[in-house]
């Protein structure tokens, strides 16, 4: 599979491929970003505007400066490896200087499977607005695990003075399956740090740093405000997969069991099944991997259909202090459906019902909408700053998150939940934490203007399981568009301190 990070966000669908947008590259705001296309993996936000380093419509914040000279983390060796991996990474620095390249090139680099989702021409584009006239140079490794993982690393190189991470992966026959570049952002390195840097993205944030036990109890070791109830974005579908694992558990649901595909449970936003034919047949394993790795708003939808509105009610309660804060709990469908269509007068009728009656609303005036993907997208595009994130939402504190990746990492243990774990770990959203210290990295996120959240479940090579989790939100604004590369910075600073 040619991606190493497809985040969740709950609008407009994003597909990354190996860290580029195939739907984004001739985006303007890329265009605009010239020596910054380095942010291209998440430059297409819900309403088309960047999510680039020059910031997004309504944002006010460039957070901190990143150069050529920024500090440098412990390098894990200052050399590529002789090894497959190593020899594709020292061609893809060497041959940015020599931009476009030939079909023939490409072939003979790319496998199969990325160019199905990248084309040669996609590929070219993107990569000409990268700053490397002379080529790219390395700067360092920082990890690489060749007995465990020996087809992918993650390295820091110098493009033209723009330091970027570079992450890259190789197929069975050496040809490169996933290529990501990211901003080099250093990762905090002491407590206070993080919290001012942090407190310095959004109007409203929170951070828990937390040990795991093996009995599934949190223990902070560091908070800040983890007990306040912030927006989740698609951070929800943990409480999905929480009721489908008890389902499961009780053998009511088996692994295998297909579900259906139909207009019915197709919704807009990330994800792929809503673009396949009615009648789709898909597994139930396959439509958590995909709710999970990519997000996947339609696959999330065909979850809460088999396992019911009620049951992720039930584990919301289990795992949250603020669960009555999402009664109803919205399918990604109506969440999204009333923040596009007929924008607000849809939101506001719903808004002015009482709690015990939004449920008939959602059934008789929402549910029955058509919508046609490109309809959405075409209104997507208005939707630049944030909507009712306060009211029509998932709600939940980094508390909450805990507890819930904690439930999760118990019912895992079970052998017939043992697929949990693969579901949770395909994606570790892009975090690179060294897979010879954490091994096991699940992950969890979301994002729609104005709400960016973060959750990971890691354990260590001693055994030791920690939680991190990041909430930011600003009901008035944009969260600023450097957020995107300093969060999960100040989140793997946070695995540093917590070891």
């Amino acid at each position: 599979m040619t991606r190493f990070w497809l985040r969740g966000r709950r609008g407009r669908r994003v597909t990354l491929v190996g860290g580029l947008s195939p739907d984004s590259a001739g985006h303007p705001a890329l265009r605009k970003a010239s020596r910054r296309v380095l942010c291209a993996w998440l430059s297409v936000m819900i309403a088309g505007a960047a999510a680039g380093c020059t910031g997004s419509p309504g944002s006010t914040g460039q957070g901190r400066a990143v150069t050529a000279s920024s500090p440098s983390p412990v390098f894990f060796s200052r050399a590529l490896p002789d090894a497959q991996v190593g020899r594709q990474l020292t061609w893809f620095l060497r041959a940015v200087a020599n931009l476009p390249w030939s079909q023939q090139e490409i072939k003979a680099h790319f496998d199969s499977g990325f160019l199905a989702q990248a084309s040669p021409d996609q590929l070219n584009s993107f990569l000409e607005q990268a700053p490397a006239p002379s080529g790219a140079s390395l700067t360092g490794v920082l990890w690489q695990d060749p007995a465990r993982d020996p087809v992918r690393l993650k390295a820091v190189a110098d493009f033209d003075g723009v330091p970027l991470v570079v992450i890259i992966s190789v197929d069975g026959a050496g040809l490169i399956s996933g290529l990501l570049l990211t901003p080099y952002q250093p990762p905090p390195t002491r407590w206070v740090q993080i919290d001012q840097e942090l407190a310095a993205l959004a109007s409203d944030s929170s951070l828990l740093a937390a040990r795991v036990s093996p009995g599934g109890s949190c223990t902070p070791v560091h908070q800040v405000a983890a007990s306040t109830a912030r927006p989740l974005a698609s951070m929800f579908k943990l409480f999905v997969l929480g009721a489908l694992a008890h389902q499961l558990a009780a053998g009511q649901v088996s692994w295998t069991q297909e579900l259906t595909v139909t207009d019915a449970v197709k919704s807009p936003g990330s994800g792929a099944l809503q673009d396949v034919p009615d009648g789709t047949r898909v597994p139930v394993q396959q439509t958590a991997a995909k709710m999970i790795a990519v997000s996947d708003n339609t696959a999330a939808d065909m979850l809460m259909s088999l396992v019911g509105r009620s049951a992720v009610e039930a584990q919301d309660r289990q795992w949250s202090d603020h669960a009555a804060l999402n009664v109803p709990f919205l399918t990604a469908r109506e969440g999204l459906l009333m923040k596009i269509l007929d924008y607000p007068a849809l939101a506001n009728q719903y808004l002015s019902l009482a709690p015990d009656r939004r449920a008939a609303f959602l059934a008789s005036s929402v549910d029955p909408l058509p919508f046609s993907q490109a309809q959405v997208q075409n209104l997507s595009q208005a939707w630049t700053a944030p909507r009712d994130i306060d009211t029509i939402e998932y709600f939940a504190s980094p508390d909450d998150i805990c507890r819930a990746f904690a439930g999760l990492q118990q019912l895992a243990a079970q052998p017939r939940l043992a697929p949990l774990g693969s579901v949770l770990s395909t994606n570790d959203g892009g975090i690179g934490l060294d897979p010879a210290q954490w091994p096991t990295v699940w992950f969890k996120g979301g994002s729609e203007p104005g709400v960016l959240t973060l959750g990971y479940l890691a354990t260590n090579n001693e055994g030791q399981t920690f939680a991190v989790v990041a909430m930011l939100s600003d009901p008035y604004g944009i969260i600023p568009s450097s957020a995107m590369t300093e969060l999960p910075a100040i989140v793997q600073g946070a695995f540093g301190l917590v070891r």
